[in-house]
């Protein structure tokens, strides 16, 4: 039977009604939160879930919300209230240039652009093209600021303010005039130009996420991984349920005798380390003249789905290391871990101290957190309740989405990794653009559900890896300070995942010698610093003081990349040269096949 595809007419007959209700809906929630009620966000049953599992978490914070807003002194709320006429005033002054602004004693005029100049959201000129739209977004951003000041009001302190803020910043990013079709001259203009084509070409977009369960950030059709994408040559050595592991293929005549191993986060794909050659720290690393061997986690399925924290400490880090050292034929390798790759390493390095093995020779830690006291962003979605639901539900055997994972580090940061999609999308009918650092950040994997409660309650809930013997991980008693070979430590200065000043603790709770060092920018373009464009710059201080802001009060400021700097501490732990491989390899660890492996091109 042939399908009739709906006129232009009709679909934006169907669509102008809903955004016209959309915006009556923000209208209404902004003066009932300035007559004391809280704001609720809009649902309906044709709403795309854009926050997957992050919904049920806003309902309880928003919760909570409303009853710390009932705490507020009336008086504070009064003056609030105040202040917020006082500058609606001066902003309808702005809107009509004949009346002076309200407290201008000068009568000079301030145009409505200042009220929204400092919004990328509204940067195109088409919001001042017409008063209206102009009118609007200045609105929206007063009516943002006070949503915001009301919050600031509330006495929740901890975890619960942040949880409060998270949930305001939701409901602020949500309601800007930008999201709307009937509020965006960007996205109306763009309809009329292309003569309808652009809500075709929407509603495409559109069915298309929706088959996938996600958000398209870029053009996932322009990358391949292994083909333009993890394109270091290698071989995969070994491979059991949780990992496979790759050797990569040497790039010098000759090498360090000891081994290195990198161990990558579980919660993304590995080829962040090397997406290009160009930026690629994994192919830095074989350049420096080490045999890198690198964990790529298996995606979990419905068969993986009882494996434990334990098992990935006993049969995913230690048997990594194992096999690396029986391939080289050497008792000692040099390690790295990366993010929730580096908890990983450094819970297997006290299983192994505890039974008597000494065999790794350095370890470096990126961006990592061994002590999860100030845990950042996602500290906002970590509490008992939400805890003893995953445990309930996951805890006995279950998956831990990898979609909705993603759906909560996208609403750390809603304005550029979920709006901003949404208007280019689904309101101006665009097709995202190749990027393939968003390639890789789409790109996500699922986690045991075992596996990850114990990890949320022992890490982020209880912070119990810091204090020795709180945890037993393959029975043995977790102990940081059992770690006493030298240790490089990265953190980054803008990370929101993982705070620098968190970070500098693992100084305090390891024994071995310690370099920490500052990288600028954030969680990944900090780490992702390649040597030969030697941008950006890092901090240094040999000295380790209790206080992180003391340390960077005495560093001092390096400019270009932590790489070099990493090279060199790492030069003398390589051992002696020696002739580079000429396979990958041993007759027990035969190659199963070329790099990147089958494990990491497996997508949910």
């Amino acid at each position: 039977m042939n399908k009739q595809i709906p006129s232009f007419e009709e679909v934006f007959g169907q669509l102008l009604p809903v955004a016209k209700q959309m915006q009556t809906q923000f209208q209404e929630q902004v003066q009932q939160l300035f007559s004391g009620a809280i704001p609720s966000l809009p649902v309906s049953e044709h709403t795309p879930n854009l926050l997957g599992s992050v919904g049920p978490f806003m309902t309880s914070v928003m919760s909570a919300f409303q009853h710390s807003l009932g705490k507020v002194p009336l008086n504070s709320l009064s003056q609030l209230q105040s202040e917020y006429a006082t500058e609606f005033s001066a902003l309808l002054s702005s809107a009509f240039s004949s009346m002076p602004n309200v407290g201008e004693e000068t009568g000079k005029h301030v145009s409505l652009d200042e009220w929204i100049s400092d919004d990328k959201r509204f940067a195109s000129t088409d919001w001042r093209d017409h008063g209206i739209y102009e009118l609007t977004a200045a609105l929206y951003s007063l009516n943002a600021k006070y949503t915001r000041k009301v919050a600031e009001l509330m006495p929740a302190e901890g975890r619960e303010k942040r949880q409060i803020d998270y949930a305001i910043e939701q409901f602020v990013d949500a309601m800007s005039p930008s999201n709307f079709f009937v509020s965006n001259p960007e996205a109306q203009k763009r309809l009329l130009e292309t003569k309808g084509e652009s809500l075709t070409l929407a509603i495409q977009n559109l069915l298309g996420d929706l088959q996938k369960g996600r958000i398209s950030q870029t053009d996932e059709s322009a990358f391949e991984v292994g083909v333009n994408v993890a394109r270091s040559e290698g071989e995969v050595v070994f491979e059991n349920a949780l990992f496979q592991l790759i050797q990569y293929k040497p790039l010098t005549e000759q090498v360090g005798q000891i081994p290195m191993l990198f161990v990558p986060p579980c919660i993304n794909k590995f080829y962040i380390l090397d997406l290009q050659p160009a930026n690629s720290l994994v192919r830095y690393v074989v350049e420096q003249g080490h045999t890198l061997f690198l964990v790529s986690w298996k995606n979990p399925t419905q068969e993986e789905q009882a494996l434990t924290w334990d098992d990935y400490i006993e049969h995913g880090v230690i048997k990594a290391m194992d096999v690396v050292k029986k391939i080289r034929k050497q008792p000692r390798l040099n390690v790295l871990g990366f993010c929730v790759g580096g908890t990983l390493l450094a819970t297997a390095l006290s299983v192994l101290a505890n039974r008597g093995d000494d065999s790794v020779n350095s370890v470096t830690f990126l961006t990592t957190l061994l002590d999860f006291e100030d845990t950042g962003a996602l500290g906002v979605f970590v509490d008992e309740e939400q805890v003893r639901a995953r445990e309930e539900t996951i805890g006995n055997g279950g998956l831990m989405l990898g979609k909705d994972l993603a759906s909560a580090f996208s609403s750390l940061r809603p304005t550029d990794l979920i709006w901003n999609y949404v208007v280019s999308n689904y309101l101006k009918g665009e097709k995202p653009t190749a990027f393939d650092l968003l390639y890789w950040n789409s790109d996500s994997t699922n986690l045991p559900g075992p596996m990850f409660c114990w990890y949320l309650r022992n890490t982020y809930l209880e912070n119990n890896l810091c204090e020795p013997g709180k945890v037993e991980v393959c029975g043995e008693p977790v102990d940081l300070g059992l770690i006493d070979m030298p240790v490089y430590v990265l953190a980054t200065r803008e990370d929101h995942i993982v705070p620098w000043q968190t970070a500098y603790r693992t100084t305090q709770y390891v024994s071995g010698d310690v370099r920490f060092v500052l990288g600028a920018s954030g969680h990944i373009a900090g780490v992702i610093n390649p040597a030969a464009k030697n941008k950006r710059s890092f901090w240094r201080n040999d000295n380790l003081p209790d206080s992180a802001q003391q340390w960077l009060v005495e560093a001092t400021e390096v400019p270009g990349s932590w790489w070099n700097d990493w090279a060199a501490w790492l030069e003398d732990k390589k051992g002696k040269l020696v002739k580079a491989p000429a396979k990958a390899g041993n007759p027990t660890y035969k190659p199963v096949e070329q790099a990147p492996g089958r494990y990491v091109k497996a997508r949910i």
